[in-house]
């Protein structure tokens, strides 16, 4: 796998990337970018190498830039060029205090999404910026607001961030770069613009408090391709899914509030949502174990089911989570329209601690299921109604209940009662290899 590449130049240079695919919430177009010159030269290679393989060139312009310690309080920065920053962080460390930054201008493709050059504000190069009491507004395609690429460091606070364009991300970091938002509003209008957003290589994004919403057509509230963790926050997609994990990586929440309404489809989707585990095959992201965790927090799925994961392994740990759905099912895992047919199924790992949870689980024929209940959990719902699933494991602690609400087929089942008393039939049974055992 290469890594990306960047080398800046005095005279701009063409992108050149070679693609495998789109990403479901990346406008995966490769598409020749408008020619501008540098004022410095810079190469290296991002601090996370990410999925896929891509060469580029890439030329980075600031309207304003800072290439060494700076400290500036109650400016405006601007750009309506295309495929220039309206503030560019290059070197030193640097902090901007009660600023407005605007961004207008549209860019054609990748290269905006991957390296941020159509971005408000980029930090790259080793540069740390610190923003406090800003408010960031961008209106063009590709032109995500508040943007860490490679070894750059974005420490933003107490800001308002709109973006209104397709394409168009809140806060967000790729090919290894590290953001750290505190108590920032968040809202995107535009197609395929989460408001906490990654793309290819990835990184590490960290959220405390505030309120984060998307409304556009493939823009839940969280994209990941990287890791990404959001602690007392509001997360909000009024269209599209919540959360969504691609691939090899991670989100994390505590003691958040997730509401999605996932009433438009994307790209090859095919069913609604609101946690979506999945890997797209595009190269946006290395192939491995997504992982989800939530402790703490309220999940409302206004339409469709709560989890689905396709064509990836997964692990979901929920501890003392509040899950509400009336529309749709707890968990489904299923071969959708990613990967290779007879192969592109899920296998989850399900750990649940002090969670209760009502709702059925779907496994289809070539995919499985290692489900746990511990420490109090409660599950009310049928698991594996049709007897399709490729295989399922069911774990019960003592002081775990299962609530059944149809017929329930595992492959096997472990116990901590012997006399299953913790398994509640309700008048259905449950089958473990092909025999209904006695319960409840």
């Amino acid at each position: 796998m290469k890594k990306h590449i960047i080398k800046k130049t005095a005279v701009a240079t063409l992108l050149t990337l070679s693609l495998a695919g789109a990403m479901l919430s990346g406008c995966g177009q490769t598409q020749n970018s408008s020619s501008t010159s540098a004022s410095s030269s810079h190469s290296g290679a991002p601090g996370k190498p990410g999925g896929g393989n891509s060469s580029a060139n890439i030329t980075y312009t600031g309207a304003t830039t800072f290439s060494s310690d700076t400290t500036e309080s109650g400016k405006t920065y601007e750009s309506s060029t295309a495929n220039e920053q309206a503030l560019l962080a290059s070197g030193g460390t640097s902090t901007i205090t009660g600023s407005t930054i605007n961004k207008t201008g549209d860019a054609d493709g990748d290269e905006a999404d991957f390296y941020g050059t159509n971005a408000a504000v980029l930090a790259y190069n080793g540069a740390t910026l610190n923003i406090e009491k800003a408010t960031v507004t961008t209106n063009g395609k590709h032109a995500n607001a508040v943007f860490a690429y490679g070894n750059g460091i974005i420490n933003i606070s107490d800001s308002t961030i709109n973006t209104s364009s397709d394409c168009s991300g809140g806060i967000m970091v790729t090919g290894g770069g590290t953001l750290t938002a505190n108590n920032c509003t968040v809202t995107t209008q535009g197609r395929s613009s989460a408001a906490i957003r990654s793309d290819r290589g990835g990184g590490t994004l960290t959220v405390n408090g505030g309120t984060y919403t998307s409304n556009g057509v493939g823009s839940p509230a969280v994209y990941s391709t990287a890791d990404i963790t959001v602690n007392d926050a509001t997360l909000t997609s009024t269209t599209s899914e919540g959360l969504i994990v691609e691939g090899k990586n991670s989100i994390t929440i505590n003691n958040c509030t997730v509401e999605d309404t996932n009433t438009k489809l994307n790209s090859n989707s095919g069913t609604y949502k609101n946690i979506f585990l999945y890997q797209s095959m595009s190269g946006d992201a290395d192939e491995g174990t997504a992982t989800f965790t939530a402790k703490n927090s309220k999940f409302i799925t206004n339409n469709g089911d709560t989890i689905y994961v396709t064509n990836t392994t997964a692990s979901v740990y929920l501890e003392n989570n509040t899950i509400t759905n009336t529309s749709g099912d707890f968990l489904r895992i299923e071969a959708g329209k990613w990967g290779n047919e007879g192969s592109n199924g899920g296998n989850v790992t399900l750990q649940m601690v002090n969670q209760s949870v009502a709702g059925s689980i779907i496994v289809d024929s070539i995919s499985t299921l290692d489900l746990s209940l511990k420490s109090g959990s409660v599950l009310t719902g049928a698991i594996n109604t049709a007897n399709q699933a490729k295989s399922i494991k069911l774990s019960l602690s003592k002081d775990s209940v299962l609530n059944l609400t149809g017929d329930t087929y595992v492959t096997s089942l472990e116990n901590e009662l012997s006399d299953n008393s913790n398994i509640k039939s309700n008048g259905y049974k449950l089958y473990v290899n092909g025999t209904a055992v006695d319960i409840g």
